[in-house]
């Protein structure tokens, strides 16, 4: 290996933001779907998996580099092999994954933002949002479901370590993790998208 490359910055939610949460925490309050959150502190946090794996599905679904079942890329001649690592593949001679995304946890500011609205106003790091299945026929509302959901305008620290190594081409590297990071800010990280949640921005510096 020759040496790491580092973006680090900001991400930002620009609508409300949903990361599931497990099984265990689906009790909590009564709701039905939780966000995901640090075990210790409750926070909640934008795990790197969340981002790696959203990065590279919008980077295959551009490229056509996925499988008949629908599977990730495992050629191991591609640069989403060559980054991400292909699946599957454990014949390939790529090396070991170039990008490592480290999980996103809430900048000091969010934090004592929400800390704040949590003793005024009893939201737990979160906003609870109810939905409802709209029946065709009498067009009422049936169905009821909670969501949580970070709130818009929460900020998290964000970063990622992107190894180099002999005989990669480190500005091709480097531009590829770019397009991933502009096409995630382009759609949306996390579940429900398509009904408004997710939409990111990222504010960041390759060193």
């Amino acid at each position: 290996m020759i040496h790491y490359r580092k973006f680090s910055g900001t991400l930002v939610s620009l609508t409300g933001l949903r990361v599931g949460g497990s099984k265990e925490s689906i009790e909590i309050g009564g709701l039905e779907n939780t966000i995901i959150r640090h075990p210790i502190n409750d926070l909640p946090y934008i795990p790197g998996s969340s981002i790696k794996g959203k990065m590279r599905s919008l980077l295959e679904h551009k490229y056509g580099k996925m499988t008949d079942k629908g599977e990730p890329c495992g050629c191991g001649q591609c640069m989403i092999c060559r980054v991400f690592g292909p699946h599957k593949n454990t014949k390939h001679d790529l090396g070991p994954t170039r990008i490592i995304v480290r999980d996103s946890k809430l900048t000091q500011k969010s934090k004592d933002e929400l800390e704040t609205a949590q003793k005024e106003k009893g939201v737990f790091f979160a906003e609870v949002k109810t939905e409802n299945l709209v029946n065709r026929r009498t067009g009422t509302a049936e169905h009821p479901r909670t969501q949580e959901r970070v709130p818009e305008g929460a900020q998290f620290d964000f970063e990622i370590a992107l190894r180099v190594f002999e005989g990669d081409e480190e500005n091709a590297v480097i531009a590829f993790v770019k397009e991933g990071l502009d096409l995630l800010q382009q759609d949306y990280l996390g579940g429900s998208g398509s009904r408004g949640y997710g939409k990111v921005k990222l504010e960041y510096t390759v060193a």
